[in-house]
């Protein structure tokens, strides 16, 4: 794309058109924030004052930026940034970006705990970003946790957010394949979170775009049926759980029931499967049984 534009109000108007031909969703919106990212303003600055000049350089990043989005690669990506829970989190390519139906974990957790100032231990298992443990810990002023993840590069992301976001002191990182290098002297926990790869293998080239050409393929992964990782993670999880804790667990379309029969097979006994913003099953809330 190449924009003949001096001011920021001309680069919104031709960004909207290019974003539009290109099919891609929301595109004035995507075209005020790509604006703003280059001009180093605020997307509200920008409204208030379109006459704001671009030089040469601006106008270059802004066409490479564009053209990224153009090819539907997420916005979050190409800002390099995704606000969760009200926090801003870094994402990189080993990284999912979050996304507001995993608000639902949060809420659902936050929902069971009557002593906000417990010193509670939490366990997130694939990491990522560690979008949903320093959120949690947000809210949960005593608590503390362990965010594991098989990429050392999302793990280095996640310790830069929780240095950024104030929480590094509670917070801890380690390269793990789920369990496999958890030191048993670190459990039981009394949380345990997750939102494991959860797509069937054949499914993921007919994702959106946006995920299935960018977001890491492990972490979509869940192999023929999606349920992989479930089988894998269920029946460790409770063995690391204390006797009064909770598991949440975010789940797939239309594979709550499945999952819920992985826990209750075992030690597990299902307490609730919470619905997302959409109405969609989302998360299971599970305890030891009695």
């Amino acid at each position: 794309m190449m924009i003949d534009v001096r001011s920021g109000g001309d680069a919104v108007l031709a960004v909207n058109h290019r974003l539009t031909k290109a099919g891609v969703d929301n595109p004035r919106l995507d075209a005020r924030l790509l604006v703003a990212h280059v001009l180093e303003i605020t997307p509200t600055r920008l409204f208030s004052y379109p006459e704001t000049q671009l030089n040469a350089g601006q106008v270059e990043q802004l066409c490479s930026l564009v053209e990224r989005r153009a090819k539907h690669e997420p916005m979050a990506r190409i800002l390099g940034s995704r606000e969760f829970w009200s926090l801003n989190f870094k994402v990189n390519e080993s990284t999912l970006v979050p996304r507001p139906d995993s608000e639902t974990l949060i809420e659902a957790v936050l929902a069971r705990i009557e002593d906000r100032n417990a010193p509670l231990s939490i366990l997130d298992l694939g990491t990522g970003s560690g979008c949903l443990l320093l959120a949690l810990l947000s809210e949960l002023k005593a608590a503390t946790g362990l965010g594991v993840d098989i990429s050392e590069h999302a793990l280095k992301t996640a310790s830069r957010n929780a240095q950024t976001l104030g929480f590094g002191d509670r917070a801890r990182f380690q390269r793990s394949n789920w369990f496999e290098n958890i030191d048993k002297k670190e459990m039981p926990f009394d949380l345990i979170i997750c939102n494991p790869p959860y797509i069937p293998d054949d499914d993921i080239t007919r994702l959106e775009p946006d995920v299935s050409k960018y977001d890491p393929y492990v972490a979509l992964s869940g192999g023929s049926d999606g349920l992989d990782a479930y089988r894998k993670l269920i029946p460790k999880m409770s063995d690391s759980l204390t006797l009064d804790g909770m598991i949440a667990i975010e789940v797939g379309m239309n594979q709550a029931l499945d999952v819920a029969g992985f826990g209750e097979s075992g030690a597990l006994e299902l307490e609730e499967i919470c619905k997302d913003i959409a109405g969609l099953d989302r998360v299971l809330v599970f305890r030891l049984k009695p």
